[in-house]
């Protein structure tokens, strides 16, 4: 079997609030799906956290080291973009568009062999994950509806971010997560400060402050509390903070995680998938991170088939219990066939069909694709 051609197809129409500054609109393309096609007529699907055309450049560079090679050889294919990216932007845009050359190429893979991804990368430690509703902070009124709605769902397990929190006042902050609580009752409930924001005005000293705070509430940990690069600052918050300090989601690729890890910087890392350089990275970070005793969850604000990786890599990594569920999410909860369905206890079943175990819903596709063919393996 041998790769012939990738596809790329941004998502538009309703892409959700971020909660940043510069708020993004319903047009705005930030997520792309890639499609690996080969000869043989399996076609693997991707998703990146960058917009179409950062990574219809990106994919116009690596495309030569692509054709012709065979896909079930992931990592070295992935290992190879990597070290090829040296010269032209590695760490960035090709980085974002590797991660989903990466998932699309274990979704080929998992087709090919008949087995679901999370299988061939080490085995299968669960076959259903609690999913976290992840949603912005409001005033009070909205975001306890909101939450609320959620809870009658099913979900179990909430994180709050952005908004105004670490941005006006101590009160604010308080006031926002003591509202949450209560919406929730004793569901698990986590705080993202959203420090990776264009100059967050959050420092180490308010985040300490913060975290003391939090530990009242019984939140299950503090993320993004600091900007991404402060990895001092991270190392001195996590080692005196009386809740979890989780960060990670914007840095790419296992080398950009190695030094939080070994300086012990998270008690929670959280790797995009669709960014830090797809399922392979991610699951060496994983590695990486059980050896010194750090939990993965991963960052998972885009859409269903990120969603639908994130579920590959929970099963095959011991210690990922959580999976990000970006709640209100047409890219998410339209994007493929069927439905994400909640059980009982609120988890969802990991897919087990082969490959990522999910497929691309054509009128979905339509709807909200740069190219409404996108989902005809034969377009």
């Amino acid at each position: 079997m041998k790769i012939t051609r990738v596809e790329t197809c941004g998502l538009r129409g309703e892409t959700p609030k971020g909660g940043w500054s510069n708020e993004l609109r319903p047009n705005d393309v930030v997520h792309t799906l890639v499609a690996v096609h080969t000869d043989e007529g399996i076609t693997g699907i991707g998703s990146a956290f960058t917009t179409e055309n950062l990574v219809r450049g990106a994919i116009d560079l690596l495309l030569p080291h692509l054709v012709g090679q065979d896909p079930v050889e992931v990592e070295r294919i992935t290992e190879m973009l990597h070290q090829t990216a040296f010269w032209m932007g590695r760490g960035g845009a090709l980085t974002h568009a590797t991660s989903a050359i990466d998932i699309a190429l274990w979704d080929i893979a998992g087709q090919a062999l008949g087995q679901p991804v999370g299988r061939l990368l080490g085995g299968r430690h669960r076959t259903r994950v609690r999913p976290y509703a992840s949603v912005l902070m409001d005033d009070a009124g909205p975001m306890t509806d909101n939450l609320t709605r959620l809870v009658e769902q099913g979900f179990n397990a909430f994180k709050i971010g952005w908004w105004k929190f670490g941005r006006v006042d101590a009160a604010t902050d308080e006031h926002t997560v003591a509202t949450a609580r209560a919406a929730i009752g004793d569901r698990l409930l986590a705080v993202d400060a959203g420090g990776s924001e264009g100059f967050f005005p959050g420092g180490l000293a308010w985040a300490k402050r913060t975290a003391r705070m939090l530990a009242d509430y019984d939140i299950a940990w503090f993320e993004e509390a600091l900007a991404p690069d402060d990895l001092e600052g991270f190392a001195e918050l996590r080692a005196g903070s009386p809740v979890p300090i989780s960060g990670g989601e914007v840095l790419t690729r296992r080398q950009s995680f190695a030094p939080y890890l070994r300086r012990r910087a998270f008690d929670i890392v959280q790797p995009d998938t669709t960014k830090g350089g797809g399922l392979s990275e991610s699951r060496r970070i994983g590695w990486e991170a059980q050896d010194l005793g750090i939990r993965l969850i991963p960052h998972g604000w885009n859409t269903a088939i990120g969603l639908a990786a994130d579920l590959q890599l929970s099963a095959a990594l011991a210690s990922t219990d959580l999976v990000e569920y970006k709640t209100g999410s047409a890219y998410v909860d339209d994007l493929v066939a069927g439905e994400w369905r909640l059980d009982a206890d609120g988890y969802l079943d990991i897919p087990s069909d082969p490959g990522l175990g999910v497929s691309l819903d054509p009128e979905a596709v339509e709807k909200y694709g740069t190219r409404p063919a996108f989902a005809d393996p034969k377009s």
